[in-house]
């Protein structure tokens, strides 16, 4: 029971431990709580409590700003597939060209392999939290040592990691929180191409 929400944590042989964590991690994002009692042979119950509302719906006729179009090239590290390839067609919508690295180890090798091709990526978007590989805190200090001018955004679907508070101190441009939204996408990698903050 203490670890039902830790990433990774799973008692199924197929189990990723992500299910719990990754509604945890969305629920305390929305200033909310989830609890769990649980007997042995009787069952378990999940209670999810969230804020009320502090103002009336947004109407659906409130127009959003339009996603900024992008160009160039985005190095995505992400161990999951599925949430890799939401973020690909994310960002190819967008306009960006891009490489898909499960690990660390992986997008070092591509970024070096760009980089010495003439062909560097204009930005790259590192998963804080890899299973069994380099995670995303790893990564961007090896990169750093290559590329003082890398522009790297951090990732994760866990808001209470210490790094995502103070993303710039370990060298990160911007936070992109799981799960993704195109116009969260297009703020933070146009804002870190720009070399701004996000």
């Amino acid at each position: 029971m203490a670890k039902i929400f830790d990433p990774y944590f799973t008692t199924k042989p197929e189990g990723r431990g992500l299910g719990l964590a990754s509604a945890h991690s969305i629920i305390a994002q929305h200033g909310g709580h989830i609890g769990v009692e649980s007997e042995l042979g009787v069952g378990s119950t999940l209670s999810i409590l969230l804020p009320v509302a502090d103002s009336m719906a947004v109407s659906s006729e409130t127009e959003l700003p339009k996603p900024k179009a992008g160009a160039g090239k985005v190095l995505v590290m992400e161990d999951d597939s599925r949430v890799a390839k939401a973020l690909v067609r994310i960002l190819e919508s967008l306009g960006y060209e891009c490489k898909v690295a499960l690990d660390g180890a992986k997008a070092l090798e591509l970024y070096i392999t760009a980089l010495n091709g003439g062909n560097s990526f204009g930005a790259v978007i590192l998963d804080l939290t890899v299973a069994g590989g380099m995670g995303g805190k790893e990564a961007i200090a090896k990169l750093l040592e290559l590329d003082p001018n890398v522009k790297a955004i951090v990732s994760s679907g866990y808001s209470n990691d210490p790094i995502l508070a103070d993303y710039e101190k370990s060298g990160f441009l911007g936070v992109l929180a799981k799960p993704y939204g195109v116009q969260a996408v297009s703020a933070v990698v146009s804002g870190a191409i720009a070399n701004g903050a996000s």
